[in-house]
């Protein structure tokens, strides 16, 4: 304040006594001694409004001390039983602001503040306010006189200037105490009354008063090792930012004035936070660097400010150094830069007040113009955000709400600060990649990012123009996490019930996925993709719960059409998700890259890992999976690369073959038949071999469609299968499906009947049955099994186990042909032979109960036939009786 405006609004006071004495004060002045008794006459005398002169003033002083002296020797003294020590101190008051600061000419200060020092040592204590009031109007009355330099011809002066100061300082120790030990409280008041004169002030004797008043202040606290309220003691970390700044000062006397505070302010801090035992060590290596050089002072600051300060110290710390950087003054800017540097030549600890940081790097980060100080706001921007991430990017959207700078602004401070930027994002991705569950969120801290905050961020990134170069390293997994997010919510929106609120948000938060994923693609330079997409109606499909993983294709296939050059990215990162046997998006991934896969770039990166990855998944017997699974296979047989693992997916592909649902399997067989079209003997061998194994269970099938593509798929095994490649197994299994060959020619599917025909033509000329070509092209079914049995006599035995294998066939036609020719093998059986078919012989009595008449009554004629042929060619062994008495008995 001004000390004329507060001379004036003191003068304005006035003082009533006489009233006050006649109504409330009565003394008893008896135990008072002559002179005692005097000095409270004066006292009650000058109370009186009225000009005073400096002689009076001081008998005053002196009275008010005596009296003070008096109060204080009785057991329960208190001045209030003499006079109002409020009214005392105020009048004692009124002369320090009477007292000129052109000049200090007299003693009045110095007695006055003396007087104050007698009055603070009886009861009643002073109100803190008045306590305020009367540091206020000292410091401003001394601290306002000009510079006293020590003379001859002004010795006195000096002097006296001395003993003012002194005054001044047992003032401010004696008001500091509270009972026997100093209140932090009130000593940080006292503080930030005189910490303007420190740092408004434009002239350097100031500037030194302000630091020595502070510097002895502190020395006298640490004379004590009990101090009340010291958790209360706010400003240690503005303190220690700002006696740090001043200790590079170019005057050396403000200098050293600020390293003596800075050193006394750590001796406070050692003597209550330090650990008792070390607390003389450590004091004594601080004594080593106090009034050393700067850097040795600064070792000792980054040590403090990384042991010692609290979080919301450390804070204070850096913005008041970065206040400093702001300033103007080339000093300031360079010392606390400096400063800053140090400190942060150490990994940040535990900061507090991270949104009041980043406000004052926004808003300073334009007027800082000089090259260290920016250097150095960057790197606290980068260290904040590491550490803090989540508080920056929640603050950022705080100033972005409030600020009238422009749109984005706030998020275009990053682009400042290119490290910061992938930081941020690479966190948010991470964020979006693994979000908290619900349960981890109701328990976290409320700065804690939402998945709505998030995906918001994320998207105020993609904006910030600059940064396009950064956008592209991490385009393809947060092109995946933004997909797995829509697909995540938009399929459970569907699933599973939710309030109004709730489902609102889904909305909104489905909204601006969808949106940062076009901001992602429009930002990588992806417009002609985005047209596409839009044109196949993709982003209404993407939102659609009925057509989402249609909406899903569509944006791989745009991906795909379009060549974008990040396919390969974004395959290897869904296959590093894939790879997590958790996944939740597994089934989205799955979509999107049956469609990718068609991409050349992404089959020419396909390996072994990735595939052995994908066939993890199709493990289970999901019908959807199987479905994605068979067109993922179906994808590997186009390209050379991905031809070389196909071989992985083989079992697989065949074990759906056998699944529970009839829509997969009839899916799978329609995938082996195409995929069958483009694979050679030469690289496929051992699938071929392995189908044509699968497909025996198959050709019974009682579906016709189904055993068309069956008969079908086998018939294109034998046009890759030469004479020179047949060999074991293959040769065998081929060999054991001729009878089956033929009687499909009785199939009740007549395509069915067309594709055997020419299967076994195919047949004859693989195993060089040249005449039987003819007879498989254009005869009758009684005619070829005749010519079959024949030319391979050696193989009757084999025929006959063919045969009987077809009496389960669900067509009676089938039934009846096998068994027919059953009993045209056996009639022709050697002794020898005979007695290796004893099974068979009882599965052909077994047909006799047919349900197809037709086949019954053949059973029994036939039965009939051997016996009869049994009796008229007497045999040597009975076998062949026997088994035919078997079968009589067993009839029977």
């Amino acid at each position: 304040m001004d000390p004329q405006l507060e001379k004036k609004s003191l003068s304005r006071l006035t003082f009533q006594p006489s009233i006050y004495y006649d109504l409330f004060l009565k003394p008893s002045l008896s135990e008072l001694c002559q002179s005692e008794r005097e000095a409270y006459q004066l006292i009650m005398d000058f109370m009186e409004p009225g000009e005073m002169s400096q002689l009076d003033k001081l008998n005053f002083l002196n009275a008010v001390e005596i009296l003070s002296s008096v109060v204080r020797d009785q057991a329960n003294g208190n001045m209030n039983n003499y006079y109002p020590k409020t009214l005392l101190a105020r009048k004692i008051q009124t002369f320090i602001v009477e007292e000129p600061t052109e000049i200090l000419d007299s003693n009045v200060r110095q007695q006055a503040m003396l007087c104050i020092v007698a009055l603070s040592q009886v009861k009643p204590p002073f109100h803190l306010c008045q306590k305020l009031d009367l540091v206020n109007v000292s410091i401003t009355s001394i601290f306002s006189l000009p510079l006293i330099l020590p003379s001859l011809d002004r010795k006195e002066s000096a002097s006296l200037y001395l003993k003012t100061n002194q005054a001044l300082d047992d003032m401010l120790q004696a008001l500091v105490m509270e009972e026997r030990s100093p209140n932090m409280i009130i000593l940080q008041k006292f503080v930030e009354i005189i910490l303007p004169w420190l740092m408004l002030s434009d002239k350097v004797h100031e500037q030194i008063r302000a630091l020595s008043t502070i510097s002895r202040l502190l020395r006298y606290i640490c004379n004590f090792s009990e101090l009340s309220h010291m958790v209360s003691f706010s400003i240690i970390g503005r303190l220690i930012g700002t006696f740090s700044i001043f200790c590079m000062n170019p005057s050396q006397e403000i200098s050293m004035g600020a390293l003596e505070a800075l050193y006394y302010l750590f001796t406070i801090l050692v003597l209550q936070r330090s650990i008792r035992p070390k607390t003389a060590t450590i004091l004594k290596d601080l004594q080593k660097h106090f009034r050393g050089n700067w850097v040795a002072n600064m070792q000792n600051l980054t040590l403090f400010f990384r042991k010692y300060l609290t979080p919301v110290e450390r804070a204070d710390v850096i913005m008041v150094a970065m206040e400093a950087m702001n300033s103007g003054d080339v000093n300031n800017v360079i010392a606390a830069s400096e400063m800053l540097k140090m400190i942060l030549r150490y990994p940040l600890t535990e900061v507090a007040k991270v949104p009041e940081i980043i406000q004052l790097i926004y808003y300073y980060v334009d007027s800082v113009t000089e090259e260290i100080a920016q250097s150095v706001i960057k790197k606290v921007f980068q260290l904040l955000v590491q550490s803090h991430t989540d508080e920056v990017i929640l603050t950022l959207f705080k100033i972005e709400d409030r600020s009238l700078r422009g749109t984005h602004r706030s998020w275009e401070i990053l682009a400042s600060f290119p490290k910061s930027y992938q930081v941020i994002m690479e966190y948010l991705l991470q964020r979006l990649i693994s979000p908290q569950t619900p349960k981890d969120q109701e328990a976290g801290h409320e700065t804690e990012l939402s998945t709505s905050i998030v995906t918001r961020a994320i998207h105020e990134l993609l904006l910030v123009p600059s940064q396009r170069a950064e956008v592209q390293t991490v385009f393809a997994s947060l092109f995946v996490a933004l997909l797995f997010q829509i697909s995540f919510l938009v399929t459970n929106k569907s699933t599973v019930g939710q309030d109004k609120p709730h489902e609102t948000e889904c909305v909104k938060l489905v909204s601006s996925s969808v949106k940062a994923l076009k901001t992602l693609l429009r930002s990588s330079g992806y417009l002609d993709h985005m047209s596409y997409i839009q044109t196949l109606r993709g982003w209404d499909l993407l939102v659609n719960p009925e057509r989402h993983y249609y909406g899903v294709t569509m944006l791989a296939r745009s991906l795909v059409i379009k060549n974008c050059w990040h396919n390969r990215p974004v395959f290897r990162f869904l296959i590093r998700t894939l790879e997590d046997p958790a996944c939740v998006n597994h089934f989205t991934a799955l979509v999107f890259l049956t469609e990718l896969f068609h991409c050349p770039d992404v089959a020419g990166a396909v390996d072994e890992a990735s595939t052995k990855v994908l066939a993890d998944w199709f493990k289970c017997e999901e019908p959807a999976t199987e479905h994605l699974f068979l067109q993922i296979s179906e994808t590997f047989t186009k390209h050379k690369n991905t031809m070389r693992h196909f071989h992985i997916l083989q079992p697989y592909v065949l074990s759906c073959c056998y699944s529970s649902s009839s829509e997969v399997v009839m899916e799978t067989f329609l995938t082996l038949q195409r995929i069958l079209k483009d694979l050679t003997w030469y690289h496929s061998s051992s699938f071929i071999v392995e189908l044509t194994f699968t497909l025996a269970h198959f050709f019974e099938e009682e579906s016709e469609q189904l055993r068309l593509i069956v008969f079908e798929i086998y018939g294109n095994i034998l046009t890759k299968v030469s004479r020179m490649t047949l060999v074991f197994p293959l040769k065998h299994q081929i060999l054991n499906f001729i009878v089956l060959l033929v009687l499909h020619l009785k199939d009740v599917n007549t395509e069915v009947v067309e594709v055997c025909r020419r299967t076994l033509y195919k047949l004859a000329t693989i195993m060089g049955w040249f005449k039987l070509k003819v007879v498989f092209a254009k005869k009758d079914v009684f005619t070829i099994l005749g010519a079959l049995l024949q030319q391979e006599r050696s193989k009757a035995v084999w025929f006959l186990k063919q045969s009987v294998a077809l009496f389960k066939s669900p067509q009676g036609p089938i039934r009846q042909m096998a068994v027919w020719f059953a009993g045209q093998i056996i009639r022709i059986l050697n002794r020898a032979e005979k007695e290796e078919i004893e099974e068979e012989y009882i599965a052909f009595g077994y047909m006799q109960r047919d349900p197809d008449p037709i086949v019954s009554c053949l059973t029994v004629q036939t039965l009939h036939i051997l016996e009869v042929k049994e009796t008229v060619t007497p045999a040597k062994t009975p076998s062949s009786c026997l088994c035919m008495r078997r079968f009589r008995r067993k009839d029977g």
